[in-house]
C-alpha cells in the first residue's frame, strides 16, 4: 500500500471517530439539558401545588371566620373550586415523572410532554379568563342579597355616605376594570414564568434533535 492511501485511510478514520464522538457529545449534552429543564418544570410544579395549598387554606379560613355571610359564601365556592386542583396537578407532576424516566426515545417523550403542557396552560388560562367575571358577578348578587351588608351596625367604616351615589357607582367600575387587568396580565406573567420560558426550551431541544437526525 503507498504512502498517499495510507494517509487517506488514517485520515477517514479519524474524521469518522471524531464525527462519532461529537455526535454522542452533541446526545449527552441534549440529554443533560433536557434533563435540568424538566426538573425546573418538576419544580413548577411542586410550587404551584403548594401555593393552591396555601390559597385554598387561606379561603377555608376566611369561609370560617368571616363576618358577612356573603364572605363566608363566595370563599367557601373558591375553596372547593380549588380542590378540583389538586388531582390536575398531581396527574401533570406524575406524568412529567414518568416521561423523564421512561425507555422511550427521548424525542418521543419531550413531544409528549410538550403537547401536555401547552394544553394545560391554555386551558388554564381561558378558565382563569372565565372565572374573571363569574367572581365579580357571584361578589355582587351575595353582597346585594347579605343582609348583614345592610345592618347599620357593620356598614362599611371606610364609604359610610357613598348608597346610592354617582361616587360609589365610578368606584365599583373602576374596581372592576383594575382587577379584570390586573388578573389578565398576572396570569400571563404567571404562566410564563412557571412553564413558558420552560416550554420554550423544550422545544428548542425537540429541534436539536431533529437536526441530529
Amino acid at each position: 500500500m503507498e504512502l498517499d492511501e495510507l494517509k487517506s485511510l488514517l485520515n477517514d478514520k479519524m474524521e469518522r471517530v471524531h464525527r462519532e464522538k461529537s455526535t454522542g457529545d452533541l446526545a449527552l449534552l441534549l440529554g443533560k439539558k433536557t434533563q435540568s429543564v424538566i426538573g425546573k418544570l418538576k419544580r413548577s410544579l411542586r410550587l404551584e401545588i403548594i401555593a393552591c395549598i396555601i390559597f385554598t387554606v387561606a379561603c377555608i379560613a376566611v369561609a370560617i371566620l368571616a363576618a358577612y355571610t356573603s364572605l363566608r359564601i363566595y370563599f367557601g365556592i373558591f375553596a372547593a373550586m380549588c380542590f378540583l386542583f389538586f388531582p390536575l396537578l398531581y396527574m401533570l407532576l406524575r406524568k412529567t415523572n414518568e416521561l423523564s424516566s421512561s425507555a422511550l426515545p427521548v424525542k418521543s417523550n419531550l413531544q409528549t410532554l410538550v403537547k401536555l403542557l401547552n394544553e394545560y396552560v391554555k386551558r388554564y388560562f381561558q378558565l382563569t379568563m372565565i372565572l374573571i367575571p363569574v367572581s365579580i358577578i357571584i361578589a355582587f348578587l351575595l353582597g346585594y342579597s347579605d343582609e348583614n351588608l345592610h345592618n347599620p351596625a357593620l356598614s362599611n367604616p371606610f364609604f359610610p355616605n357613598l348608597e346610592g351615589s354617582s361616587l360609589k357607582t365610578a368606584i365599583v367600575i373602576a374596581y372592576i376594570i383594575l382587577f379584570s387587568a390586573g388578573m389578565y396580565y398576572f396570569t400571563k406573567w404567571y404562566l410564563k414564568k412557571l412553564y413558558g420560558n420552560y416550554l420554550k426550551q423544550l422545544e428548542q431541544l425537540i429541534e436539536e434533535l431533529e437536526n441530529m437526525e
